[in-house]
């Protein structure tokens, strides 16, 4: 019997990975994902189904905020903040994709983003670190995807 689970190996790679992984060809694409995810994410600040989430999260509040994008005044606890500014990049449809269907930087960019502004200051985190994040959330997306017998079979989802 295998000592470890596969959950376990998998959690066990997920956390070695480090910023030293990231290759010079990662980071770019990485920098590439994450513009055109925030280009695609301001653009979608605009969607009534954004201004319909965004209504609807601000009877949320903490002590820690994060910034919806393209609204410098308005501030939500980081977990409204990722799902707000998450539904922004998806709302029209034009954030990145890949087989099996999904949309790997809508998830995670918005989720990286708000985390790292909740932070203190004294301990920010720098901008590898942020990539390192922002590919550690793909790489685990990417993984379920993988483990998933369902994940192929679009029909069958719905």
């Amino acid at each position: 019997f295998p000592s470890q689970t596969v959950t376990g190996n998998f959690a066990k790679v997920i956390h070695g990975l480090n910023a030293n992984q990231l290759t010079d060809q990662v980071i770019q694409r990485s920098k590439r994902m994450i513009l055109d995810t925030l280009g695609v994410g301001l653009l979608g600040t605009s969607t009534e189904v954004c201004h319909k989430v965004a209504q609807y999260s601000k009877i949320y509040s903490s002590d820690l905020s994060s910034t919806i994008w393209g609204h410098l005044d308005f501030r939500l606890p980081p977990l409204y903040a990722a799902f707000v500014n998450g539904v922004a990049v998806h709302s029209m449809d034009f954030d990145d994709t890949w087989h099996p269907a999904t949309h790997p930087s809508g998830a995670v960019l918005p989720a990286v983003i708000a985390l790292s502004e909740a932070f203190p200051q004294k301990k920010k985190i720098s901008g590898l670190d942020l990539l390192l994040a922002f590919n550690v959330g793909i790489e685990v997306q990417g993984r379920l995807l993988h483990f998933s017998r369902e994940a192929r079979n679009i029909p069958k989802r719905y």
